[in-house]
């Protein structure tokens, strides 16, 4: 497979902790990712609370299905599945990090247009912190990501500096305080790009993405992938065989690679489980309006 990335994105990679990838996927391929999303959120209409599946935004109802994510999606169906080893995604990764690549999980952040709803600002690597650091999250678009559509936003360079603080009250919540930790949040970059780009960020890169306040949908599928050398540090593996089905390309071994990267353990738990939404519900000092419910 030929390089995607130009040296000039790689650098970028290095030096921001994040890049936009354009004309990665097909209009074929977004089309059949909107058709299948569009049938997923219109069978959310029969449930009225979370399940294994869905994550509903705090004003759904069956007259207003509103998702604010699909949980493991490349379980759920097929279209979203197929592009776990999408091999302009992996040729992107390999020209970041190298032949041997493994999977981990996926999500399909929905924000609606006119309500979907933000998430604070966190690092991926306080909730799953690993023996290396090269792990990074591919967002596939579904949508133009625009400025008013609340797209994912990145704090440059971040990903160079300290994992921080995402507990309150002695708590683990999934999201930082913004009046603590002396983070220039006006320097953060929007990700915006047309539908069928994708973004990489880095996994201690600092990131967020306020409210859908346009007249648009802004569906962000996200794939979270690591070097095969990374190994969990708060999940252990206790199934090698299991560990190694989730390799995208190359070949998997039995050799951690050990960095002096900075962990912070994600414990006690968040006191309220289920996904990122509902674990920073925890945090008091919120950066994002939040829209709330209907009387």
């Amino acid at each position: 497979m030929p390089e995607i990335l130009t040296q000039a994105q790689i650098d970028e990679y290095n030096e921001v902790g994040a890049i936009v990838v354009h004309n990665v996927l097909s209009s074929q391929e977004v089309q059949r990712l909107r058709r299948v999303t569009d049938e997923m959120v219109e069978k959310s209409r029969a449930i009225s609370t979370h399940t294994d599946i869905y994550d509903l935004e705090d004003t759904h109802s069956a007259a207003q299905p509103r998702v604010r994510r699909i949980k493991q999606p490349h379980i759920v169906d097929p279209a979203y599945g197929d592009l776990v080893r999408h091999p302009r995604i992996l040729a992107a990764l390999r020209d970041l990090w190298g032949p041997d690549i493994r999977f981990d999980t996926a999500k399909l952040n929905l924000k609606s247009a006119g309500y979907g709803a933000a998430v604070e600002w966190h690092q991926d690597w306080a909730f799953y912190p690993h023996t290396n650091d090269d792990l990074a999250a591919v967002g596939i678009m579904m949508d133009d990501m625009e400025l008013a559509n609340g797209p994912l936003m990145i704090i440059p360079g971040s990903h160079k500096g300290p994992v921080h603080d995402h507990h309150f009250e002695g708590r683990f919540c999934g999201a930082m305080d913004p009046t603590k930790g002396g983070v220039d949040y006006t320097q953060a970059l929007p990700l915006t790009g047309p539908a069928g780009s994708i973004t990489i960020h880095h996994v201690r890169a600092i990131h967020g993405s306020a409210v859908n306040t346009s007249n648009k949908d802004r569906r962000l599928l996200l794939f979270q992938f690591r070097a095969a050398d990374a190994w969990p540090i708060v999940n252990p593996v206790k199934d090698l065989a299991e560990f190694d089905s989730l390799m995208a390309c190359g070949t998997p071994g039995i050799t951690p690679r050990l960095t002096p990267v900075p962990v912070r353990m994600p414990l006690p738990g968040a006191d309220k489980q289920g996904s990122i939404y509902e674990n920073q519900k925890g945090l008091k000092n919120r950066f994002f309006d939040v829209v709330k419910a209907a009387e």
